[in-house]
Parts: C-alpha cells; structure tokens; sequence
C-alpha cells in the first residue's frame, strides 16, 4: 500500500546534512565568497558578505565572481580582493570544458589558502561543482545549499532553503541555517569619491532622471520605442533626461535619447561602474528594466521604476532598500526563465504614460 507525506509534517533533512555543525569563522584568516554570475546577483550578495565580515571581521574576504559581476567590486566596502573566472558550471552558451582552465582555477584558490570558502546560488543553481573546485584546492570549510546529494563535496550542506524567497533572504538564509547570527537585509554599495567627482558637472545642472533600456538579454527589454516615449514624455515634465549603457547598448541608448528631443543625453559607453551609481545616487527617479541597473540603483537609495518582464518572479528579485514601483503585465507562462522571449512579450505591455506617471510619482515623493 503506497504512501504520501502529509503536507503539515515538515519534510525530513537529508541525513548528511548539518554533519558539519554550526560554522565557525572566528579563526578564519581568509574566507572565499563564490557568486560567479551576472552583476545584479553580486549586488544582492551585500548583506550576506556584510554578515560574513561580522562573523570573522580580522579575516580577509575575497569574492570570486565573473567577468560581469566584479564590476561592483569597488563598490562593496567589505570585500577585500576579487577574483574573475568564467566558471564552466555557470556557461549558459555550451562551450567546450576546458580541463586546463579549471586546474588554473584549482591552482590559483590553492595558492590563497583559504579557511572557508561560502558557495552562494540562486534556486535553480547547484552548489556542487564550486563545491568540488574548493575541495580539490584544499579549502578545508565548504557552505552551501541544495536540495541534491553531492556526497563529502560540502562540509557544512544546507538542504532546506525555501523556494521562492528574495535572493538578497536565500543567501542570509543559508548563513543562518550554517549557524552564521541574523544580518539586515538590504542591498548597499558604497559610490567613491571620485566616481562622485566624475559626474558632478552632470548631477549639478538640474534635476535629472537616469533611464536603462538595456538588460542581459532580450526578452527582459522594454520595447525601445515605448521607451523613448518615457524619455519624452518626462523631458515634457520639465526634466533632464539622461540615458546611459554600456558602449555595446550605444544604438538603443541613442534611439531612446532621442525620445527626449534637447533634453536628452546619451551616455553610452562613458560611464564605468562607480560613476554610473554615483549618477543614480542624486537622480530623481531612474526607470530601468529588471536588470543590474535596477538592482545598483536599489542599492544607493535611488527611487527606481522597474519593468519586470515575466522570466523571474518579482517576489524573488524585486528592490527592497529604496522606494519602488514595479511594472508588468501578469502571463500564464511567467516564470519562463527564457533569453528569448517567443511570443509578443505581452508581460512588458506597459503603456509609456503609466511608465512615466510612476516615475513621476517617485520623484514627487523625493526629499530634496
């Protein structure tokens, strides 16, 4: 006779796992905090690498991250080194593994000497290959979480991490789960000085709104036609319009300055990092789609618009430091986690006058 679990009797922990007991970190010397993907994710991570150096504040914390996400590097004050790898397991493209390429990176981990080393994901992300990395360099302490076996992989296995929670509450829950005490959970970078210095001539010439039509992939884009309509119709409200991307994005971030006529100005390409949160930083209002952008801007307090597309759950991603509103159209096939969107992209059907009545509203609502 078959059986099933009750649903009011909570689901039984892996009998390997928490065989590490609750970690320890305050005779760690250097730690590693592994978060190789895009840099919206590395945002997130803040408070879990806030809650990491109160747990051991004399250690040395380095992050290892990819190519995009050690952009905001220089923006997280307690980070102390980053390392860049564009890990195999996070490859979304299907390159060929090339076994020399992880033996460098085995070799270059080996060579810090790490006490711990803190493997943080996002649910559909497995822990294990980074796990298997960190163990063949010699890195004694391994956190992380997942539902699936990996064997010895990880010293300290979490396996009961929750679904659909915030990213910024997955990553502090896996530290409290590994025994780590409780942090805030808000997204904070530091602008520098000089990135400050950089853009003052732009910050100083009149209140301004930053807009951010580009993303990692298409079907996370608000129709860049629609957007430059935003563009107008917020030049119409008698404010600057700037537009800013990377120097790749330099024909979108054209076509939307545009919408703007005299008011707008394109800035792809010119801004690095820092200045790009230090211009977020004294904006009125930024409206972006769910991307990087959104999360830089949540994480220096700018009040932002984002426009979701369908591909996440906005519970899971959504900005939570700053004042917000958040835009979409709610669809049957949402989450679809799609690079391509293959219908008319009828989760971002947004009408450029709600987009720039809610930006509007920000900025009203703005402390001068």
């Amino acid at each position: 006779m078959g059986s099933t679990r009750r649903p009011d009797v909570p689901r039984a922990a892996h009998p390997a796992a928490g065989r590490g007991g609750p970690l320890d970190l305050a005779a760690a010397r250097r730690i590693l905090a592994v978060r190789p993907d895009n840099l919206g994710d590395v945002v997130l991570l803040t408070p879990a690498l806030r809650a990491l150096r109160a747990a051991a504040p004399t250690a040395g914390l380095d992050l290892l991250t990819s190519p995009a996400g050690v952009a905001a590097a220089p923006l997280i004050d307690d980070v102390d080194e980053a390392l860049v790898a564009s890990v195999c397991w996070q490859d979304a493209g299907g390159r060929p593994v090339e076994p020399g390429e992880q033996a460098r990176l085995v070799d270059t981990l080996a060579a810090r000497r790490y006490d711990a080393a803190v493997i943080f994901t996002s649910f559909s992300q497995s822990p294990w290959p980074a796990a298997f990395v960190c163990a063949l360099a010699g890195v004694p302490v391994r956190v992380g979480a997942s539902r699936e076996f990996g064997g010895a992989l990880l010293t300290h296995w979490v396996d009961d991490l929750p679904g659909g929670v915030h990213q910024v509450d997955r990553a502090l829950l896996l530290l409290r789960r590994a025994g780590l005490p409780a942090a805030d959970g808000h997204p904070r970078l530091t602008v520098p000085t000089q990135a400050r210095a950089r853009v003052r001539p732009l910050v100083e010439a009149g209140p301004y709104v930053v807009l951010l039509p580009g993303a990692s992939c298409s079907s996370r884009r608000y129709d860049p036609d629609r957007f430059a309509q935003v563009a107008g119709l917020l030049a119409g409200a008698g404010l600057r319009v700037l537009v800013a991307g990377t120097r790749g994005e330099a024909a979108l971030v054209d076509r939307v300055r545009a919408g703007a006529g005299p008011a707008g100005q394109g800035l792809a390409g010119s801004l690095d990092l820092p200045a790009l949160a230090a211009l977020l930083s004294g904006a009125a209002v930024a409206v972006t789609n769910n991307s990087g952008g959104a999360h830089l801007a949540d994480a220096v307090r700018a009040p932002v618009v984002t426009l979701f597309a369908g591909t996440e759950r906005e519970a899971e991603y959504r900005p939570r430091a700053t004042r917000a509103v958040v835009l979409r159209r709610e669809t049957p096939c949402s989450p679809c986690r799609a690079f391509t969107c293959p219908f008319e992209q009828e989760c971002l059907d947004l009408a450029p006058a709600e987009v720039a009545a809610a930006a509007l509203g920000l900025c009203a609502r703005r402390p001068a």
